[in-house]
């Protein structure tokens, strides 16, 4: 089987494909790739074994991360929970698996990293597990009111409760406004968890680049962002992606209402499910969180193709030094340095 490469922010057929195949999801989506392309200069390509002018019947998409200081590498995908080859049939995996081993020498990449959701694609020895999460979605096809008594009772349903009863406004959008508040929330979050920001521009590329399919929910105490989450949805899923509070105003109960508002508009637009995105295993008050929504877990592992021995894994929110700069640079000054930074994180 002969294997062809595209661009799939310029061949059309991309975007059809992700648009039918069932394990397509929002990180397949042009926007996203386009994003990614925008904020860190990242080349998508997508490796498939229809010929040129054929309807796409598989896919695979990567983006090349060029890096001094993490190294030069291939992934699939920056910055995504996850991203499931879009192979169809197990016979042909093994082609795909070659093409990716003999591209690892060729190119002189340090590793080649998958992110799927199922672990259909690992078939033989040359993928190793580099990661494990936990995974977290919740089914929407029951009555809204069986999802609310699913929810934990007083660490979610009676907090809920008692921030309808605080008089916070609330605003769902993609207005200027709207985005920077959600970004001054999200630089408080990350410093009180001494983590840089990720980028301004990042934010504004996804709204820009998704349309509709991007939203920004925001509550205030009357003029004040107390809490905001940003989501992205495809077909009949719809993707939390990033969440922020200030701490100050926790006791209201900012983000369990928020969620609440996520699930509630959601169920009536007829989505079927929420995908809550992935966990770091040692993140248990995020797992637990989670688990109180009535979500779903499961585990998910990637996997890296590696030439000898094996690459250690890089991960931002585990840095020392990482960790060290945030605590040591003045606000505006991690917000500009996150633009330098975040595109040897992908």
């Amino acid at each position: 089987m002969q294997l062809y490469t595209l661009d799939p922010l310029l061949d059309r057929r991309w975007d059809d494909f992700v648009a039918v195949h069932p394990l397509a999801s929002v990180f397949h989506q042009a926007g996203w790739l386009r994003a990614l392309a925008k904020t860190y200069g990242y080349i998508p390509t997508a490796l498939t074994s229809a010929p040129p002018g054929e309807p796409l019947v598989d896919g695979v998409v990567f983006c090349e991360v060029r890096s001094w200081i993490t190294g030069r590498r291939l992934v699939s995908l920056p910055f995504a929970d996850h991203a499931e080859p879009l192979i169809n049939d197990p016979a042909q995996i093994h082609e795909f698996q070659e093409w990716m081993r003999n591209e690892l020498g060729r190119r002189h990449w340090r590793y080649i990293e998958l992110r799927p959701l199922s672990g259909d694609f690992h078939t033989g020895d040359s993928l190793k597990v580099s990661q494990t999460f936990w995974f977290h979605t919740l089914d929407l096809s029951p009555q809204i009111g069986q999802i609310f008594q699913r929810c934990h009772k007083s660490c979610i349903q009676r907090r809920i409760l008692h921030a309808e009863r605080q008089g916070l406004s609330y605003e769902k959008g993609r207005s200027e406004q709207v985005l920077n508040d959600f970004y001054r929330l999200l630089v408080i979050t990350r410093e009180r968890h001494n983590l840089l920001p990720q980028p301004f521009s990042w934010f504004r590329n996804l709204l820009q680049c998704f349309g509709p399919n991007a939203e920004i929910r925001v509550l205030r105490t009357g003029n004040t962002p107390i809490a905001a989450i940003l989501t992205l949805r495809h077909r009949g899923t719809v993707v939390f992606k990033y969440g922020c509070s200030d701490q100050r105003f926790h006791h209201f109960g900012g983000m369990p209402l928020l969620f609440w508002k996520l699930i509630e508009e959601s169920k009536a637009e007829g989505v079927s499910q929420i995908d809550f995105g992935r966990s770091e295993v040692e993140n248990v008050s995020l797992i637990r969180f989670k688990d109180r929504l009535g979500a779903l877990r499961t585990q998910i592992n990637y996997f890296r193709y590696t030439e000898g021995r094996r690459q250690p894994v890089f991960m931002a929110t585990r840095s020392p030094a990482i960790r060290a700069l945030s605590t040591k640079l003045p606000r505006i000054l991690s917000t500009t340095a996150s633009a330098l930074i975040y595109r040897h994180f992908g």
